[in-house]
């Protein structure tokens, strides 16, 4: 019963150490399929820019993408080499650990053995049982036997299952030696390709830089237009916050009037009217917007999605990130985003992220037409549309198609932003924490 316990013993041991190593390498594996998609994703958007004469900062955002995500993809590689190098160790120690226990089964099973062979009497059994001098003593003599022949048998088991489990590690060693070569010839592609993409980096950067003075001419005229943009889109929100607060005061006035009411009984005239305030005490309230059950469910689970949305565009690469940005080639030169900008195939379709309620459809010089959702407290904001599928007033489901893009330098650029109703104002959130990835 000792060794089956410490059989099991290391058995458990072993389990519990395969299953971390495999979920980890899982996790790596995981990582290393969404980075190669990415990859491929901002490589297809690359090949589109090649017949453009003229290098954009998109395209060299794109670049700077796509150096990232393989840099990413090389150290993904190094743990996943480090992780089957550590597996591959651990589990040549265990192959020791259980070889040198299967030596040792093998002679106590032959010492098992060797002892039935001289005990191999006939009547050796029955005269062991026979000169008990007890009855009691001869059923714990049989009991005795059962148990040596149990342990025989047990013994057997456990050679047989040593045995299996040395080839199927020694199996598993093999396969882990065969990936961790296959991934160092993956890194080392991996390495040649970003050698690659920063000399075209280079390339791009230096025509950049000849033109500063036109670069920062442009930067100024795109940053106006950003700005105002985000003015009229906080505008949109402020109307509709507006327009939903004088709503609720005609909602109450009419409530307020109602409750004044004058009823005449026998011709006397009774009024009832309620209390006029003091003027001497007078408290302002900050406005706030009430819910209904119908919004307060929807910014609920609108919130509950947080970190699970789907991108606006159906494949991209983020080429603008949400606050401020270094400028890719103007040292010491940042420019201010109230959202994300994201690469896409020309002409590509734009989707609402959530379900919801459309508030405004706007025409905005140098940002397109623009779609503004609402999604209880929580407002998503759609950019640089070409065309659109939805007006003011209708709903729309997650994932619904609403408009398309507008194509600039054989790309699109979708401008995409989440703002959050407090009160009577909106704040602008960081979309980048909201979308999948």
């Amino acid at each position: 019963m000792k060794n089956v316990s410490k059989f099991l013993w290391v058995i458990t041991l072993v389990v519990a150490g395969n299953t971390f190593a495999q979920s980890t390498s899982e996790k790596l594996k995981k990582e290393q399929s969404n980075l190669e998609k990415k990859i491929s994703n901002t490589r297809s958007l690359l090949d589109k820019t090649k017949n453009n004469a003229k290098a954009s900062l998109n395209e060299l955002r794109l670049i700077d993408n796509q150096i990232r995500f393989r840099e990413e993809l090389v150290s993904n590689f190094d743990q996943q080499v480090r992780g089957a190098e550590v597996k591959v160790i651990r589990k040549d120690a265990e192959v020791k650990e259980l070889s040198k226990r299967l030596v040792n089964l093998k002679e106590q099973y032959r010492q098992l053995l060797l002892y039935a062979y001289k005990h191999r009497n006939k009547f050796g059994k029955l005269m062991y049982l026979f000169s008990a001098t007890s009855y009691n003593e001869a059923i714990k003599r049989g009991t005795y036997l059962e148990r040596i022949a149990d342990i025989q048998l047990k013994q057997f088991r456990m050679i047989r299952q040593h045995q299996s489990l040395i080839s199927k590690e020694i199996s598993s060693i093999q396969q882990e030696k065969e990936y961790k070569l296959k991934i160092l010839n993956e890194k080392r592609s991996e390495k040649s390709v970003i050698e690659k993409d920063k000399r075209k980096q280079e390339e791009v950067y230096r025509k950049f830089k000849q033109e500063e003075s036109k670069l920062l001419s442009q930067l100024k005229d795109d940053e106006k237009k950003k700005e105002n943009l985000k003015q009229k889109i906080n505008s949109a929100i402020q109307n509709e916050i507006a327009d939903t607060e004088a709503k609720r005061k005609k909602t109450e006035a009419e409530k307020a009037k109602k409750s004044t009411t004058t009823t005449t009984t026998s011709g006397t005239s009774t009024t009832t009217a309620t209390k006029p305030e003091s003027s001497t005490t007078t408290t302002k309230k900050e406005t706030t917007l009430p819910e209904t059950k119908e919004s307060a469910a929807l910014s609920k689970s609108f919130e509950g999605n947080k970190g699970k949305l789907p991108w606006p565009v159906d494949k991209g690469s983020i080429t603008e990130s949400f606050g401020r940005n270094a400028h890719p080639t103007l040292e010491n030169v940042f420019t201010n985003n109230n959202g994300v900008d994201i690469s896409a195939s020309k002409g590509a379709s734009v989707r609402a992220v959530f379900e919801g309620e459309v508030t405004s459809v706007l025409n905005i010089p140098g940002a397109g037409k623009v779609v503004i959702i609402k999604h209880g407290n929580y407002r998503t904001v759609y950019s640089n549309l070409q065309d659109t599928y939805v007006k003011i007033g209708s709903k729309v489901t997650t994932k619904q198609a609403i408009g398309t893009l507008l194509v600039t330098e054989g790309l699109s650029v979708a401008h995409f932003e989440i703002h959050q109703v407090v009160g009577t104002s909106s704040v602008a959130l960081n979309p980048s924490l909201w979308i999948t990835h």
